[in-house]
C-alpha cells in the first residue's frame, strides 16, 4: 500500500475507532489529524468538545466531524493571532475549507448535525433528550453510524492537508 493510502486510512480508521469508543464528534476528528499528521494541538481539541453534536449535542449547528476537520485546515492555513490583530486577510484557507465542506455536502446533503443524522438514520434525534438520546445509541450511533461520518470527515481532510503540506 502507497504511503499516501496508509496515511488516509490510518486517519479514518482512528477517527472511526475514537468516535466507537469516546464520541466527541470533534474532538476525534481532530485527534486522527493530530495523531496521522501532527496537524493541531491538544487545546485546540479540548476546546472543540463543547461543537460535538452539531454544537452542545443541539444537531442545530454544523456536524463536529466537519467542525473537526475545518478547524485542523485552519491551524495550517488561518491567519495568525499576529495576522488578525494587523487586520490582514488570510482567504486561502477558504479554498481548502471549502473543498471540505463540498465533499461533505456531496456525500450527507447537508452540513448540519440534524441533517445528516436524518440521512443516517432517516430521522434526527434532540441528543439533549434522555430518551432520545438514548434511542440514537440504539440505533447505532456510535457503532457504526457517526464512526463512519467522523472517519469519512478524518480521511478526506487528510487528503486536503497532504495536498497543502506538498505545496
Amino acid at each position: 500500500m502507497h504511503s499516501k493510502d496508509k496515511i488516509l486510512e490510518k486517519a479514518y480508521n482512528l477517527a472511526y475507532k475514537y468516535e466507537a469508543e469516546r464520541g466527541s464528534c470533534p474532538q476525534c476528528v481532530l485527534s486522527a489529524l493530530f495523531e496521522t499528521l501532527n496537524v493541531g494541538d491538544p487545546k485546540t481539541i479540548k476546546a472543540c468538545q463543547g461543537l460535538a453534536g452539531g454544537t452542545s449535542l443541539t444537531t442545530e449547528g454544523t456536524c463536529g466531524a466537519l467542525v473537526g476537520g475545518i478547524l485542523a485546515i485552519g491551524s495550517l492555513k488561518g491567519r495568525t493571532y499576529e495576522e488578525f490583530c494587523e487586520g490582514k486577510s488570510k482567504s486561502v484557507v477558504y479554498k481548502y475549507t471549502s473543498d471540505l465542506i463540498d465533499k461533505f455536502i456531496n456525500e450527507y446533503g447537508s452540513c448540519l448535525c440534524k441533517d445528516v443524522q436524518k440521512k443516517i438514520f432517516n430521522k434526527s434525534y434532540n441528543l439533549l433528550d434522555l430518551k432520545e438520546y438514548s434511542d440514537f445509541e440504539k440505533a447505532g450511533a456510535h457503532i457504526d453510524k457517526c464512526p463512519e461520518v467522523s472517519g469519512k470527515t478524518a480521511r478526506w481532510t487528510a487528503e486536503i492537508i497532504l495536498k497543502i503540506i506538498s505545496k
